[in-house]
């Protein structure tokens, strides 16, 4: 074997495992169903199961501050269907494209769109709220412009967003794929992902650990409750700090 084959075979090894990483989804059974799992997540808030990302020295978790929820939303959880769009002034081939892609959206999804910073096009409006929920998808959030929010409110569907404009979508931007990885600020979304949304944001649970994280959050929120109990009650911060609580 020549040097210059050497070289270039190993550099692809180096490429292939940089694309699992990246780009590769977890095919993961939980040991509950599907549907329990996100009950369970949804009985949670964003705050304790970020701590619990943390233990595992995962910080880069939660989705962008500016990314806000139209409503003072209790917990939702879905799992990622991720779509990435793009300015663009191309309308052909769009709606065939968008259309695809509200097919392949299914029951429990938490679609979560990564618009490449667009600032003029709306993505989310009242007709896709319409869809959406005649799917039974969970939520939306959108690194982006949403409309129609007096539909979106009336239907009672869950979304996040960043900001609201009348523009539509056709001729100011473009979807270039679906389920596939997003990197939306610091954080990385894939397919299949568990996604928790609230009143302080939107939050992403690698799918991989995401029942360990699920079990330990609970263990938290539990703690806390104890926490608050004695706090009710009376006790010392320093009685509570004995007893192993925490601020």
């Amino acid at each position: 074997m020549s040097i210059d084959t050497y070289k270039k075979e190993v550099s692809m090894m180096k490429l292939d495992k940089l694309t699992e990483m990246l780009e590769g989804v977890e095919e993961v059974v939980f040991p509950i169903p599907d549907k329990e799992l996100l009950k369970r997540f949804e009985k949670l808030y964003t705050g304790a199961v970020n701590d619990v990302l943390r233990e595992r020295c995962l910080i880069n978790q939660a989705l962008p501050g500016h990314i806000v929820p139209l409503r003072e939303y209790q917990t939702v959880a879905g799992f990622a269907f991720t779509v990435k769009s793009a300015p663009h002034v191309k309308v052909r081939g769009e709606m065939e494209y968008r259309t695809e892609m509200l097919d392949e959206m299914g029951e429990d999804s938490f679609v979560v769109w990564d618009t490449s910073n667009d600032s003029q096009a709306t993505l989310w409006g009242g007709v896709m709220t319409a869809t959406a929920k005649g799917k039974k998808v969970k939520a939306a959030c959108i690194d982006g412009g949403i409309r129609d929010t007096h539909q979106i409110l009336e239907a009672d569907f869950p979304i996040f967003y960043k900001y609201r404009i009348s523009n539509g979508s056709l001729g100011r931007c473009l979807i270039t794929s679906y389920q596939s990885t997003l990197l939306i600020g610091t954080a990385t979304v894939k397919p299949g992902d568990v996604v928790l949304g609230d009143i302080d944001g939107v939050l992403v649970i690698p799918r991989g650990i995401a029942y360990e994280v699920l079990l330990r959050s609970e263990e938290i929120k539990e703690n806390e409750d104890k926490i608050f109990g004695w706090v009710r009650s009376g006790e010392t911060i320093h009685e509570i700090s004995a007893k192993g609580g925490y601020f």
